[in-house]
């Protein structure tokens, strides 16, 4: 269990940075930085405050990573990015999506057709 890795890991989601997460929690962005970099503890009330700002659940800065929770937050981060496309970008993007949904649930039909 890596408590400041996840803080770390789950901060750069949000696209926050250091000093925004100290100042919603109310410490100073130094004390802020040796939470992150693991040289302190921090308590549950600051754990709670943290993962209030990072809009998740306490638990999930308890949470060891796995492959799984690593391809949903690098998924996650993509889809996060979508938004600062310029509008053709994101259009275009989506409809290459909207086709390879729709490829995938064809070759699904067509496997399903197949079986029977």
């Amino acid at each position: 269990m890596n408590i400041p890795a996840n803080i770390k890991r789950l901060r750069k989601l949000k696209n926050l940075s250091q000093k925004e997460v100290a100042a919603a929690i109310k410490v100073g962005q130094g004390q802020y930085s040796v939470i992150e970099s693991g040289k302190i503890t921090p308590t549950i009330p600051t754990l709670e405050k943290i993962a209030k700002v990072l809009e998740v659940d306490i638990a999930e800065l308890f949470k060891k990573p796995g492959k799984e929770d690593e391809i949903n937050m690098s998924i996650l981060e993509k889809v996060r990015m979508i938004d600062t496309l310029d509008k053709d970008e994101r259009d275009c993007l989506l409809k290459m999506i909207d086709i390879a949904i729709a490829k995938k649930r064809m070759k699904d039909n067509l496997a399903s057709m197949m079986a029977q």
